[in-house]
């Protein structure tokens, strides 16, 4: 048996379940089905046939959904920093348990391949630590002094917080989200995304098995115009955390405004990576063709823009051309699997759509630009040249294994093409002069950039972008400053003279 067949029986085995219970709702602590009754159907992108059956909330899910939350948010808040520590640290026990039935489910249920998704429960874990040994931390603050004056400053949870996360990497993101949550002290309503639901039930049903109190956590599946909507507008819930496209994060804060909700949105990015004729072309080749076409090229950070000098901007393009045709696309349970199926026909669809859009703004197809198969959501590896900054390809985010580049004269040239879009998430730039990195550095507005490297996080460090990128940061303490509000208390320490007034 060979390894992709040997996945694909052990994906069959962890799939019973599921064919047989569907994915249900998951509030105050019970496995529960739409109070509607209604399901709707989970289909794998590899060959669109039937995973299982999914609950399709309802307002009234929703309701009930935040009610337990608030419940639990009485007992949760009140649980010691060590005790918090301690079950999220169980938490990600169990993760790690299950890492094996995460990684294949979430294959076969993105398209993503499984060499990334079998890290997907391990990052997750790594998350749930973090913010494990950072519960006991997160409600401290400052003592700041004034004459006459000291002030002490703490924080405590916000309380009941709704979570969207999106079909990409929903695992990691989920965990990415949640654990901060829980170590802060608040309570949870999450909703998945409907094209990726499978891997929010096992883990909202860790979280409790690992002695989270019930109604801690709470899940209802569904579509965002349904169950989304009534969560971004439901009273009881405080903050609405997202991760998705930029036109979703606002409609979110429209549907959030009349409750003065607190929102941390992650959104687009048409993320330059920028190559400076002094740059390791090596390095930077890799650099770019992992940024762009691991993850089936659907993530927030790609590097979807290639912004290269003009003196080195043939031989880099034609390396990476190569590279790229090499890659190879299949079934997303093989190993050797780089980019399997996008998510879905539709997004496949709309992916496909930019090869006619490229084509007729003149720009060239040096590799890819076609369907692979005629089974399942699959898509070459692509890169367009000939392309300039105000084409469509070099300003919509197309989410999917396309590179778009782009030749630039000098420094100041590759900066005005670089800020010259709509989006700010990250970007990455090489080069081995230390001066010019420190000028593109202060001026690139973006978020995130990263120096001579792909994206490598640091969990301590802040995560998040500018424009229509989104709002706030996760990360360290910047998570806890999103789920936590900041109380300060000011004590006299002389008896200073009050203004008096009348007589």
């Amino acid at each position: 048996m060979t390894s992709l067949q040997s996945n694909i029986a052990a994906a069959e085995t962890y799939l019973e379940h599921w064919r047989d219970c569907g994915v249900q709702n998951h509030i105050a602590g019970q496995t529960v089905p739409a109070s509607g009754g209604e399901t709707f159907e989970n289909t794998t992108p590899v060959d669109m046939s039937r995973l299982c059956d999914v609950a399709r909330g309802t307002v009234a899910d929703i309701n009930a959904a935040a009610q337990a939350a608030a419940h639990g948010f009485t007992i949760w808040r009140d649980v010691s920093g060590k005790d918090r520590r301690d079950i999220l640290h169980a938490i990600a026990d169990g993760i790690e348990d299950r890492a094996e039935e995460i990684a294949l489910l979430e294959s076969l249920d993105t398209g993503q391949a499984i060499r990334f998704m079998s890290k997907a429960a391990i990052r997750g874990a790594e998350n749930f630590r973090f913010y494990a040994d950072k519960a006991i931390e997160a409600r401290d603050g400052k003592s700041i002094h004034a004459p006459g004056q000291m002030n002490v400053t703490s924080r405590f949870p916000l309380g009941p917080v709704g979570v969207i996360t999106p079909w990409n990497t929903p695992f990691m993101l989920s965990t990415w989200k949640i654990a901060p949550a829980l170590a802060a002290g608040c309570t949870v309503v999450h909703k998945p995304a409907e094209l990726s639901p499978i891997t929010a039930k096992i883990l909202v049903e860790i979280a409790e098995q690992a002695g989270l109190p019930t109604g801690v956590w709470n899940t209802v599946n569904g579509f965002g115009e349904e169950v989304g909507k009534a969560l971004c507008e439901h009273p009881l819930i405080r903050a609405i955390a997202f991760v998705g496209e930029s036109a979703t994060g606002s409609a979110i804060m429209a549907q959030g405004a009349a409750t003065l909700k607190r929102l941390h949105l992650e959104l687009g990015g048409k993320n330059p990576v920028i190559v400076f004729e002094d740059a390791d072309l090596d390095r930077a080749a890799e650099a770019a063709i992992f940024m762009i076409y691991s993850l089936n090229g659907e993530r927030c950070t790609s590097s979807s823009r290639l912004l290269v000098q003009a003196s080195i901007y043939d031989e880099l393009t034609a390396r990476i051309a190569k590279k790229a045709a090499a890659i190879k696309v299949g079934h997303p349970l093989d190993p050797n699997t780089v980019i399997g199926p996008l998510i879905s026909q539709g997004h496949q669809a709309k992916v496909m759509s930019f090869f006619d859009t490229a084509r007729a703004e003149g720009a060239t197809i040096a590799t890819g630009g076609e369907r692979v198969g005629q089974t399942g959501c699959y898509v070459a590896p692509t890169l367009f040249t000939g392309a300039k900054n105000d084409m469509a390809i070099a300003r919509q985010e197309i989410f999917g294994p396309v590179l778009t580049a782009i030749p630039f004269a000098d420094e100041a040239d590759a900066l005005r093409m670089a800020n010259d879009t709509d989006y700010g998430l990250a970007a990455y730039l090489w080069t081995n002069d230390l001066t010019r990195a420190l000028r593109m550095t202060e001026r690139l507005e973006t978020g995130m950039i990263w120096v001579n490297s792909e994206n490598k996080r640091h969990l301590p460090t802040p995560f998040g972008g500018v424009k229509a990128s989104g709002i706030g940061r996760d990360g360290g303490d910047w998570s806890f400053d999103f789920y936590m509000e900041t109380r300060n208390v000011s004590f006299a320490t002389t008896a200073g003279k009050i203004p008096q007034l009348g007589g």
